[in-house]
């Protein structure tokens, strides 16, 4: 862990998480994936919107970290990418297939939720293999 670069590793993980906030804005998907999962604009539940953000970048940085860690120091550009999408496609879109279908959500909400965290991998890879 000594040899990552943690500035760019939490770099990638705050980033990464505002991907999200493109992701599902009017710009791309949130209208279908509001639809599917029946979430109206304002939804604020037991959680405050400060909270959410908090603990939303932690977790995003906490992935990143761990990310890097398991490219190891100075990552190849291409490889570190690659890396990113296969964690995103083979980790977790299969993990969250099954969650999606055990919850009986639509496959187009399994998708985007799924493209998002493929995309947020991918530019994990990107910065920490440009980033060193």
């Amino acid at each position: 862990m000594a040899e990552i670069n943690w500035i760019a590793a939490v770099a990638a993980g705050v980033l990464g998480f505002f991907v999200g906030g493109l992701w599902y804005s009017k710009l791309m998907f949130l209208k279908p994936w509001q639809a599917d999962t029946g979430i109206a604009d304002g939804h604020k539940g037991n959680i405050s919107e400060a909270t959410r953000f908090a603990v939303g970048i932690t977790l995003s940085v906490v992935a990143a970290i761990v990310f890097a860690a398991f490219l190891g120091p100075e990552p190849p550009l291409g490889g570190a990418v690659l890396w990113g999408l296969a964690v995103g496609l083979a980790f977790i879109t299969t993990s969250f297939g099954i969650q999606h279908l055990f919850e009986g959500r639509t496959a187009r909400v399994a998708l985007i939720n799924c493209g998002y965290h493929t995309a947020q991998f991918a530019l994990f890879g990107l910065i920490l293999g440009l980033w060193h």
